[in-house]
């Protein structure tokens, strides 16, 4: 399929879907919110592992606010439930594993689009900023769910009211994302990371995500239930077989995601 806004190509089992305006940073626009959920809908039947990332200096610098019109006439609760919602549960809820490779600045919805992804790699010269206050707004696109659980309620709070730069060395300690990485090293290290999530246990992989997101919400109780319930899916998979084959035979599993 032919975009507007952003590409994807898939390779091996890696989609890689890149926001695909650098003239603007990538800001994210009606047609890219659209094109966007559509390209992770279409990976995650196609593909093994999502990667999100952005051309040019920046991978996202947010809302783009001249889109829509003058100030008066953006309707901004419209906007996130009709355009935001379904492109980050389309990313949220995907079956497979999505990185975000964070190639520059992530800045208000875009620094959040990263923090819906399930791991964030970002080269060392990468930040992220709630810039939302700056405007008189508050964090967005999903900002007031993901930080607090990511960083805790004081460093969201202070990220929030504050809007400062937080730089991707200070976002990895804050447990904000996974990976800093130099930055020459930066493409190299995520395209490792893809490619060993792409022949990896996708089953497993689905059911990891489920179990550590509903862990939030469940008691102990609950919880173990669930682990035997989704253990037990694992169990009955082609991958667990041949894990376990592989394991006994001393020789490298070949998974085919299923």
């Amino acid at each position: 399929m032919t975009y507007q806004t952003i590409t994807c190509n898939e390779n091996d089992g890696v989609a890689v879907i890149t926001l695909n305006r650098p003239d603007v940073m990538n800001a994210l626009n009606r047609t890219m919110r659209l094109e966007l959920t559509e390209a992770v809908r279409a990976a995650d039947k196609s593909a093994r592992v999502i990667v999100l990332t952005g051309a040019g200096r920046a991978f996202c610098s947010g809302q783009d606010l001249a889109d829509g019109g003058s100030v008066a006439d953006i309707d901004l609760e419209r906007t996130l439930r009709e355009e935001y919602e379904p492109m980050l549960r389309t990313i949220f809820d995907a079956r497979l594993p999505v990185i975000a490779a964070v190639n520059g600045a992530a800045a208000g919805a875009g620094a959040n689009l990263a923090l819906a992804a399930d791991v964030v790699i970002a080269a060392q010269s990468a930040s992220f900023i709630q810039a939302f206050a700056r405007i008189g707004l508050i964090p967005d696109a999903g900002g007031t769910y993901w930080l607090p659980r990511q960083v805790g309620f004081a460093k969201a709070m202070g990220a929030a009211l504050f809007a400062d730069k937080i730089s991707a060395a200070d976002a990895e300690s804050w447990g904000m994302i996974w990976q800093a990485v130099p930055d020459e090293e930066f493409e190299t290290v995520w395209r490792a990371r893809a490619g060993q999530l792409a022949k990896g246990p996708t089953v497993a992989y689905q059911h990891i995500k489920a179990a550590m997101r509903s862990s939030f919400a469940n008691d102990l109780d609950t919880q173990l239930a669930l682990e035997a319930e989704l253990q037990g899916a694992c169990g009955r998979s082609v991958d667990f077989r041949e894990g376990v084959t592989a394991f006994l035979e001393k020789r490298p599993p070949s998974f085919v995601g299923k």
